[in-house]
């Protein structure tokens, strides 16, 4: 009997008047919905896949609209450089983010022409770094007058060497308050959290740094995470033309904290004023307020800078020590042979000081191994925007795209770096390297006119503090130490770093 009924239905469906149409509506729909996956590159790339004359690579199998946006998470750099390695699109490799056309390159040559062009001289933005001030600070302000006049007063008054020479204090100041910190948690719990002490050592240094000091610490700490989670929450005003939809509030939620900054920062400006004595101080904000007056910043665009040198500056500098000491645990060896070397230089007795660091090449090779393994900012915070119509390695990139690059992929590419997975920190005695942007190999602070300003006054209190508490203790595991990553705005450790510190 059951023989019968799946014909006899079908018979029945076809006399239906609605079913042809039906019919046709459904495939068309299963037509576009595939033409739209098998489009190289994405949807966002239709109108550029077909072009003979543009042999970008792509995959070809995407999600509907919505892209390579589920491949974006705490992974994607891995994601992507196997997905450009299995494609042979390591040099150049086009993917959507939503209706955000992308191309993203995991090879040095082609990075530099990216970075170091002008054809990407601005940066994408977000819609929450709109609101919560970037576009008027040095990271995200759109190429022009302003931009150029920010991004020289601060090469000039914030971070020259003479600049960063007159925060050593500070630096010290702040080591010495982790070193007591790192022998009270031994004393009172057997054990370091390592991630907790670099947080607020390197908090209490940004805020040092910017406004001398402040009573206000806790409260900025508090906006810096909430402007983290916001700047890297999912929106879809950034990927889809649905400006009018706040699904996950995060307009609402960034207006409000950019509202809690705008007062706190506008408040610390207006007590500076009040106390004056702008040149005997050293910090960012006395800076700011000593300059000329045709060269001074007004309130709301010093509110903008200052607010981006506190988000910017806490995180970065403590997520490069915690994964430089998850080394150090790793590999004794490499630990004891640092100390070594400071003993030579210093002994016990005598603390480290900057003027020290130059006489440490192996302490400075450690680090670039680790920014080499663990670059902080591998792939998001590398991107670039197209201002206009230009051929890259032979390929049409139209304006308007975001270009990205995958410094982790280049940084593990066996054929830019031997046996890249190692540490081995003899790699950069063995060849005169500098990491501050002139080499693609790695450039873990960008290059080109968007890179980071403030590199050399980050690098000098990562090696002080580093070679601080590698003088002062013996670090060893008080867990097995898990080297899992999670890309947020930068790569951090998925799990906390626990160890043991034994006074030297």
């Amino acid at each position: 009997m059951e023989q019968f009924l799946i014909p006899c239905f079908f018979a029945s469906f076809y006399q239906t008047a609605w079913s042809l149409p039906l019919l046709v509506l459904s495939y068309f729909f299963l037509t576009f919905f595939l033409n739209i996956c098998f489009i190289p590159g994405g949807f966002a790339w239709r109108y550029y896949h077909q072009n003979p004359r543009n042999p970008l690579k792509g995959p070809k199998l995407s999600w509907p609209f919505l892209g390579f946006l589920p491949q974006m998470g705490t992974l994607a750099h891995r994601k992507l450089a196997s997905m450009a390695s299995s494609l042979h699109a390591t040099r150049l490799m086009a993917i959507s983010l939503g209706s955000t056309r992308v191309v993203i390159s995991s090879h040095p040559e082609i990075a530099k022409e990216i970075l170091c062009g002008n054809s990407f001289s601005d940066r994408p933005i977000k819609e929450s770094t709109i609101l919560l001030m970037f576009d008027r600070a040095i990271g995200f302000a759109p190429s022009g007058d302003y931009w150029r006049h920010i991004r020289k007063t601060a090469s000039i008054h914030m971070f020259s060497p003479r600049a960063i020479s007159s925060l050593e204090s500070l630096r010290q100041y702040i080591a010495n308050e982790m070193v007591e910190k790192a022998h009270k948690e031994m004393k009172q719990r057997g054990f370091v959290n390592l991630k907790n002490i670099l947080h607020k050592g390197s908090l209490h240094n940004v805020l040092g740094s910017v406004f001398g000091s402040s009573d206000k610490g806790n409260e900025l700490g508090l906006m810096v995470k909430e402007g983290y989670e916001l700047i890297g929450e999912f929106n879809w005003a950034d990927y889809f033309p649905l400006g009018f939809l706040d699904i996950f509030g995060v307009r609402r939620r960034c207006h409000k904290l950019a509202a809690k900054v705008n007062n706190l920062v506008s408040e610390l400006i207006r007590e500076r004023r009040k106390i004056g004595d702008f040149r005997m101080r050293n910090d960012f904000l006395s800076v700011l307020l000593s300059l000329p007056e045709e060269d001074r910043l007004n309130d709301a665009d010093m509110v903008a800078v200052l607010w981006e040198m506190i988000f910017r500056g806490v995180d970065n500098i403590a997520i490069l020590l915690e994964w430089t000491m998850a080394r150090m645990v790793l590999h004794p060896k490499i630990q004891a042979k640092v100390q070594d070397e400071i003993d030579r230089c210093c002994g016990l007795d005598r603390v480290i000081q900057d003027s020290d660091i130059a006489n440490l090449p192996y302490l400075q090779a450690v680090v670039k191994e680790v920014l080499r393994l663990h670059p902080p900012g591998p792939l998001l915070s590398w991107a670039r925007l197209a201002t206009h119509d230009v051929h890259v390695d032979k390929c049409f990139i139209p304006a308007g795209t975001t270009a990205m690059v995958n410094m982790w992929a280049i940084t593990h590419d066996p054929t830019v770096w031997p046996d890249p997975w190692a540490f081995r920190p003899e790699r950069f005695m063995e060849e005169d390297f500098s990491i501050m942007g002139f080499n693609l190999r790695l450039a873990p602070f960008g290059s080109g006119r968007r890179a980071c300003p403030g590199k050399a006054l980050g690098l000098a209190t990562v090696h002080l503090w580093l070679a601080r508490f590698l003088q002062e203790f013996k670090w060893t595991p008080s867990e097995p130490v898990d080297l899992g990553e999670c890309l947020k705005l930068s790569l951090e450790m998925k799990k906390p770093l626990l160890c043991y510190a034994i006074s030297r």
